[in-house]
């Protein structure tokens, strides 16, 4: 992981995990999913000395989302999500802002991304894959110098997220797993939207909800 760096950050009521991923050299880093707490998010990179360049959106519920828009504002930083996923962010009750932080909130990126993009930021490289199921728009990263993957609410170590929400669906989202992260290297890293890391071999072998 030569050059990369990896921090995380948990926030929120919901215990989300926002994820920094760091070329060591320029401190310049990308933020997957503030989903709270703007203000300690900041602070927590100026403590560790790097900046908050680009803000990455796994999918638009509250927890993964809630605090981008300011966070857009007090760094300065672009925003990215899916394209699908543009309705749900754009709705305060389908983003379960108005449940998860008692107030509608809403974000528009910068950037609309689509399935199988790849993007060059701030000097490092991630391709995009869309992995609907969780929400309409969910999308994983994948950054192969770095070995791992941002799964948002896809997947978790022994489980996958859930598909009650509105615009969920469990026969998308196990399809999802299987044919977009399944076929990635066995020894790249799932850095989860919530919970611990594991590893996409560990989840091919143990993960009874994929079969």
């Amino acid at each position: 992981m030569a050059g990369l760096k990896i921090e995380s950050l948990t926030v929120g009521e919901l215990a989300a995990n926002c994820w920094f991923l760091i070329k060591e050299d320029t401190k310049k880093a990308l933020a997957f999913d503030p989903g709270d707490e703007p203000e300690q998010i900041r602070a927590y990179a100026e403590k560790e000395g790097f900046c908050i360049r680009h803000i990455l959106l796994t999918h638009g519920h509250a927890d993964h989302m809630g605090g981008a828009e300011e966070l857009r504002r007090i760094t300065g930083a672009r925003i990215y999500a899916l394209r699908e996923e543009e309705p749900l962010l754009l709705n305060g009750m389908t983003n379960l802002s108005v449940f998860i932080q008692h107030k509608a909130l809403t974000v528009a990126a910068d950037e609309w991304l689509q399935d199988g993009q790849e993007l060059d930021l701030s000097g490092i490289h991630l391709k995009v894959y869309h992995t609907p199921g969780h929400t309409p728009g969910g999308c994983c990263f994948y950054c192969e110098e770095a070995a791992c993957v941002f799964s948002g609410d896809t997947l978790f170590r022994s489980s996958i997220g859930r598909s009650d929400f509105p615009g969920g669906s469990m026969s998308d989202l196990v399809r999802s797993v299987k044919e977009k992260l399944f076929p990635l290297p066995d020894k790249t890293v799932v850095h989860t939207g919530h919970g611990e890391d594991t590893t996409i071999g560990y989840e091919k072998k143990y993960n009874s909800f994929l079969g």
